[in-house]
């Protein structure tokens, strides 16, 4: 879908960082650009059994099974049918590598330091640590997010369980 290796090519000056722009609804998100391994359009997910309702499933990706996460469910948006802008990010979070579902990936900017607001003090049952910060853009607020972070414990462990149940069922 998009060569990552050419997106990475994006000119970026001194105190500015990269990051991989996309959309879930009507807001945009990005992630450090230096995460992503690649960018690949909606393909066949096998789903997992007794894992959280956001965990879709496992893929393969050219021989390594690739566990995949729908971010509208993770940030409890409505569930949305893909369209021909569904994509899946994948991300390396060593010392695995994650996809996660997106409605579309819009563009890959460099943002100085200065263009980034702190993330703002947020009253919530819900931790919002994952937001690292704010940029403006275009007239438009880019929530930047520390992937990890968004990840809960729960994530982690439904991960560590597929990738066992994977490892079991191709030894057997």
């Amino acid at each position: 879908m998009t060569d990552i290796n050419e997106l990475k090519k994006v000119p970026s000056s001194g105190g500015s960082s990269r990051f991989l722009v996309f959309s879930l609804g009507e807001e945009s998100y990005a992630v450090p650009l230096l995460k992503v391994r690649e960018v690949i359009a909606q393909t066949e997910i096998t789903p997992v059994p007794y894992t959280p309702a956001h965990f879709k499933g496992v893929m393969n990706l050219r021989g390594q099974v690739i566990s995949v996460l729908d971010m509208r469910l993770k940030f409890k948006m409505k569930a949305k049918d893909s369209t021909g802008e569904t994509a899946i990010i994948i991300l390396d979070l060593a010392p695995v590598s994650i996809g996660v579902v997106v409605d579309s990936v819009t563009s890959v900017v460099a943002l100085s330091d200065e263009q980034i607001s702190p993330s703002p003090e947020i009253e919530s049952s819900i931790s919002t640590d994952y937001i690292t910060g704010i940029a403006r853009m275009d007239g438009r607020l880019i929530l930047i997010l520390e992937i990890e972070k968004t990840l809960s414990l729960d994530d982690l462990s439904a991960l560590r369980k597929s990738s066992a149940q994977i490892k079991t069922h191709s030894a057997a």
